[in-house]
C-alpha cells in the first residue's frame, strides 16, 4: 500500500486528485493540507510514502516545504504539481528534492502512473515539461559547439544495436514530449503496450526514467531534436 498525503491550498483541487487517487486499490489517501507547513506536520504525523504538493501557496510555499521535507524526511518522495511548464521551475523544484513534476492540466492516467513511479524510487516528468528540457538542453549544447548548426547537422543514428524499431519510433515520441496515450494514437497501439515499450527501453539503455532516457539519446544522437 503506498500511503500519500495531498497539500494545496485549493479544496476542490484537493478532493479531485484524491478521488482519482482511491481508484487505485494500492493507493491511500492518508492527509490533507492547504500549506506548506502543513505538510512539515502531516510528515512527521503520517509518514507517507509520497506526498503531492501545489508549488504556489500562501505562507510556505511547495519549493521551501521540499526543501525541508528532503532534508528532514530524506525517505519521503515529493512530487511537485503547477501551472508553471517553465524549466526554470523544474530545476529548481528538481533541485530542492522533488522527485516528480506534474501540471495542473495532466489526465488522471498520468498522475496515478506518477504516483507508481516516483513510489518506486523513480523520476516523472509531465511530458510537456520534459519537451521544453529537452529544448533547454538543445540551445545550451548548441551553444557550448559554438553555434547552432551542431544539434541540426548531428548525424541520426538510431539505436538498431540496443533497441528494436519499434522502440526506437517510442524513443523519438519521448523526446518529442507526447505522453503515453499520444504514444499510442500516434502508433496506433494501446497504452498498456506503449508502458511495455518504455520499460523495455529503460532497462536496455539502463536509465532510471524518460528524462534520462532522452537526455542519453540525445548526446548519442539516437533521436531528432525538433
Amino acid at each position: 500500500m503506498t500511503k500519500i498525503a495531498i497539500i494545496d491550498d485549493h479544496q476542490l483541487f484537493r478532493e479531485g486528485v484524491k478521488r482519482i487517487l482511491e481508484f487505485e486499490k494500492a493507493f491511500q489517501v492518508v492527509a490533507e493540507g492547504d500549506d506548506g507547513s502543513d505538510a512539515i506536520t502531516i510528515v512527521n504525523a503520517y509518514n507517507p510514502d509520497v506526498v503531492i504538493m501545489d508549488i504556489n501557496m500562501p505562507n510556505v510555499n511547495g519549493i521551501e516545504a521540499t526543501r525541508e521535507l528532503s532534508e528532514k524526511f530524506p525517505d519521503t518522495k515529493i512530487i511537485i504539481l503547477s501551472i508553471h511548464d517553465d524549466e526554470n521551475y523544474v530545476t529548481h523544484a528538481l533541485q530542492t528534492g522533488a522527485r516528480g513534476y506534474l501540471l495542473k492540466e495532466m489526465d488522471a492516467d498520468a498522475l496515478i502512473e506518477a504516483v507508481k513511479v516516483v513510489a518506486e524510487g523513480g523520476c516523472y516528468l509531465h511530458p510537456k515539461v520534459t519537451h521544453n528540457l529537452v529544448n533547454e538542453y538543445r540551445k545550451l549544447t548548441a551553444g557550448r559547439s559554438g553555434g547552432g548548426a551542431f544539434v541540426q547537422t548531428l548525424e541520426l543514428r538510431r539505436p538498431l544495436h540496443l533497441l528494436t524499431r519499434r522502440e526506437c519510433e517510442v524513443l523519438q515520441m519521448l523526446a518529442d514530449g507526447k505522453s503515453n496515450r499520444g504514444i499510442g494514437e500516434a502508433l496506433f497501439i494501446s497504452e498498456k503496450t506503449v508502458k511495455n515499450h518504455v520499460s523495455n527501453i529503460l532497462q536496455k539503455m539502463n536509465v532510471n526514467d524518460r528524462t534520462q532516457a532522452v537526455v542519453v539519446a540525445i548526446k548519442n544522437g539516437w533521436v531528432e531534436v525538433r
